[in-house]
């Protein structure tokens, strides 16, 4: 299978184009400013996703047999920050390609997010529980839900991913590479204890992204995640553990939502997710958070204060 996908240097994305291409797929890569090697890509082309003009010239030019959508703004804070080219990427990008996709008769996955919802009732959330968002971010991936599967309901799947952990290209970008910056830079971190979350790795969601790209009989949305439900609290103290970092070596501030609402009020708190009707029916096993430990590596930047902590 061709398959053209964005958001290639992120850590989904880096994730898919390695398990597309062990899986005999052929994976050309868009990218904006990330000028390193990615793993597993034919092709890697820079281009600004926000160009309509230029992301439809790519695709028609390419004219894959499958389009996967990695890009966007993921963080709640930049998407405040910069509303307009969240916008572009979030709401805008994936419409396009889901017209795209439909013109082309090409297979289409488009990441959404748990953040949809509001995360105080209706848990588990089905794939059929009401949406309802309190952040821009999760505002615009609502949108976009809604404007993918209107425009390609034929080809398109929305996979709402849960918070994602694993290893980055860049080694910066994913919750532990995170924690180790802050650690090695003498900064305690602000964990919430009654903050819950369903998190697995970027490279288990790239396989159920492949095994779902495969199967020609899945549309519409859908849900992925690990088995685990977890405070953030406690998904930091385990990485702490699992890495053998002492508390002062690398500590963690406990905090709860009613310490700090003004934040919580554009937090969800609890998102767990029903993985039906996925589970039980995909190869693709769903993991638990201390097999997910396993997959961790230090990251290059901070192995020096690690060996020295």
């Amino acid at each position: 299978m061709k398959i053209l996908l964005t958001g290639a240097s992120g850590l989904v994305g880096s994730a898919f184009a390695q398990s597309a291409t062990r899986r005999g797929h052929q994976v050309t890569g868009l990218v904006g400013t990330f000028t390193g090697d990615i793993p597993g890509l034919v092709a890697k082309r820079t281009i600004d996703l926000t160009n309509e003009t230029a992301v439809t010239g790519t695709v028609l030019e390419i004219f894959p047999d499958a389009i996967v959508n990695c890009a966007a703004v993921a963080e709640p804070g930049q998407c405040e920050a910069d509303p307009a080219r969240a916008q572009a990427l979030n709401v805008a990008l994936p419409a396009l390609l889901a017209r795209l996709a439909n013109h082309l008769s090409a297979r289409l996955i488009h990441l959404s997010s748990e953040q949809v919802f509001e995360g105080t009732s209706h848990v588990p959330y089905t794939v059929k529980s009401p949406v309802k968002p309190i952040n821009l971010y999760a505002r615009q991936k609502v949108e976009s839900e809604r404007l993918v599967q209107t425009a390609a309901p034929d080809f398109a799947i929305t996979l709402r991913a849960p918070l994602l952990t694993g290893n980055s290209l860049t080694g910066k970008r994913s919750l532990h590479e995170r924690l180790f910056a802050d650690w090695s830079a003498g900064k305690t971190p602000k964990v919430y204890t009654d903050e819950i979350r369903q998190p697995c790795t970027a490279s288990n969601l790239a396989e159920i992204m492949v095994e779902l790209l495969e199967r020609n009989d899945v549309r519409g949305v859908f849900h992925w995640a690990g088995a685990d439900t977890l405070s953030r609290y406690e998904i930091a103290r385990r990485i702490r553990e699992h890495f053998k970092l002492s508390e002062t070596a690398a500590p963690l501030e406990q905090i709860t939502r009613a310490a700090d609402p003004r934040a919580a009020s554009k937090r969800p708190a609890t998102l767990a997710l029903d993985l039906k009707p996925l589970a039980g029916v995909v190869k693709t096993p769903i993991e638990t958070f201390d097999a997910q430990l396993e997959q961790f590596i230090i990251p290059p930047a901070y192995r020096a204060w690690y060996f020295s902590s």
